[in-house]
């Protein structure tokens, strides 16, 4: 690699949305794009694409398909401290979650539209979903759902379990939201159901970024665009920092094989790294300027706001016993993953519209698990880098509870929906019994927040610490990803989300990538005007 690369366009990262814009530039055969992939490509690994490893792999009990770090000892949660992770291998972060396929609602996109302009309206969002997603499912709303995209999405099981069956009318009779059959239908956003929508394709395998947009047709295994693409993916590649001509990304310096290599972009670098690319950018100097000079980084622009606002939703679980009788999945279909959920508002009435809470049932031969996801946290938590090192891990901070108001609730969560769901169920089916916690410490205050705390999980949904927002807003990238402050530096991932999503991020960060790509291919000016004044988050 003595030769100078030069491609039109340099990527960092093949999550979703690194590989979504990698596929629309390189649509186009006399534009050259290079794709920087820190892993390897494993996409026939079974880990990978059998689905039923999908919740093994979120437990990391499969480490060489991630980074791996932790983060910051947890003040409000009596020090513990939690993974840092994501994907380390072709296809990112979705090619080892949990395979939940969420849209935002339109009450999240109309935040985003009234922060950045009409480019992420509502209508718009839905419009593009519909041109990313291949629906393979049942759906009242056949206008709202996308049936010719490139990501496989599977409404599963076709034939729900009685557990499941049992979960869900028992969230119905609880909470008073009827069931619903397609929670990705702009008018159906609340409501216990029976069937979660999956990245897979028809028969369950994993549908990934890689298996949607760097598929066969579009590169071979090694990485090289077929059919006359431009496109080289160069794996086992980590990227060290962006290289500038004064204020203007010329390129990116990045750790192959051992050796630093230099490759230069001719029109823009695209940074799709996911949680690591707070870090990226701080190490090219771009950040709070007082960090970048203790570590002794050359400041190219100063941004106070470069790693702040980092959010991820809570995460806590309730157990109850089961009947033996009852399967949590069909014998048929094991790839179906979880028995039953809801989405559902804040439970004691306000902004009783909007989704604030996610319910995922988890069943097995004994227990039946209910995750309890707060999707509206006010804590804010950061990342920084320790020094100039690219290889040493950021102190990730993620602030959980920090503000009380998120404790407050989860335990309403506990309190309401949890307490009267399992009422609900017990009277369904005696066997159906809540064992943790216990019905005595959801009504003990004191007991029930050491219960959350002790009880409280990491769940991956790390967002917004490279807000999507005006300078003056908290901003480091603008309504098309730009880095504010330089030229030809664009972000595009969950870390520009500029108003927190609810639910998972990945559905969120594939729509980013899609429009990203979009403008680049064909700028829309009327999404370029002037945003009107939005509340600061």
């Amino acid at each position: 690699m003595s030769r100078k690369l030069t491609f039109d366009y340099i990527i960092v990262g093949t999550g979703p949305a690194g590989a979504v814009i990698a596929k629309t530039l390189s649509d186009n055969k006399e534009v050259s794009v290079l794709v920087l992939e820190a892993g390897g490509n494993n996409d026939k690994d079974t880990p990978i694409k059998d689905s039923t490893f999908a919740l093994e792999l979120e437990e990391q009990f499969f480490p060489q398909y991630f980074w791996q770090g932790e983060g910051v000892p947890q003040e409000e949660l009596d020090e513990r401290a939690f993974e840092w992770t994501t994907g380390r291998l072709l296809g990112g972060g979705s090619s080892i979650n949990g395979e939940q396929y969420v849209r935002p609602t339109s009450a999240v996109f109309r935040e985003w539209e009234k922060l950045l302009g009409p480019l992420w309206s509502p209508r718009r969002a839905i419009r593009r979903f519909k041109k990313l997603e291949k629906y393979n499912g049942e759906t009242d709303d056949l206008n709202a759902r996308g049936f010719n995209g490139r990501i496989d999405i599977r409404q599963a099981p076709v034939n729900p379990t009685s557990m499941a069956e049992k979960l869900t009318t028992a969230i119905e009779r609880a909470t008073g939201y009827p069931e619903i059959l397609d929670y990705n239908d702009p008018k159906t956003p609340l409501g216990p159901f029976t069937r979660w929508q999956l990245y897979q394709n028809p028969k369950g395998r994993r549908e990934s970024s890689s298996t949607a947009f760097l598929s066969s047709d579009i590169m071979t295994p090694s990485g090289r665009g077929v059919n006359g693409r431009k496109l080289k993916v160069f794996f086992n590649s980590t990227a060290l920092r962006v290289l500038f001509d004064k204020k203007r990304a010329t390129g990116v310096e990045f750790l192959k094989e051992g050796r630093r290599i230099r490759a230069y972009a001719q029109k823009k670098v695209i940074i799709s790294a996911g949680i690591n690319s707070a870090q990226l950018l701080m190490l090219s100097g771009i950040g709070p300027a007082a960090l970048l000079k203790e570590a002794g980084i050359p400041v190219i622009f100063n941004n106070p706001n470069v790693g702040k606002r980092l959010r991820n939703h809570t995460l806590n679980f309730a157990a109850f016993t089961t009947n033996p009788n009852d399967a949590a999945l069909p014998a048929n279909d094991p790839d179906a993953l979880y028995t039953g959920g809801a989405f559902l508002p804040d439970p004691t009435g306000v902004n009783s519209n909007r989704r604030a809470v996610q319910l995922i049932g988890i069943g097995s031969d004994s227990t039946l698990t209910l995750a309890v996801l707060y999707l509206r946290p006010k804590s804010r938590g950061s990342i920084k880098i320790q020094n100039k090192d690219p290889l040493k891990i950021v102190l990730a901070d993620e602030g959980f509870l920090t503000n009380p108001d998120d404790m407050e609730a989860v335990k309403n969560i506990f309190r309401t929906y949890v307490k009267n769901i399992a009422a609900e169920l017990a009277s369904i089916d005696p066997s159906y019994q809540l064992v943790s916690p216990t019905l005595d410490m959801i009504e003990d205050d004191a007991q029930l927040e050491e219960y959350i705390k002790q009880n409280f999980d990491h769940n991956h949904h790390q967002q917004s610490s490279l807000r999507m927002a005006p300078l003056k807003k908290g901003g480091v990238v603008d309504r098309t990803g730009h880095v504010h402050g330089v030229e030809d530096l664009i972000v595009a991932d969950a870390s520009i989300i500029p108003f927190t999503v609810d639910g998972n991020t990945s559905a969120a960060t594939f729509l980013i990538g899609y429009t990203i790509a979009r403008q680049l291919v064909s700028p829309d000016k009327k999404g370029r005007r002037q945003p009107s004044e939005g509340e600061e988050e």
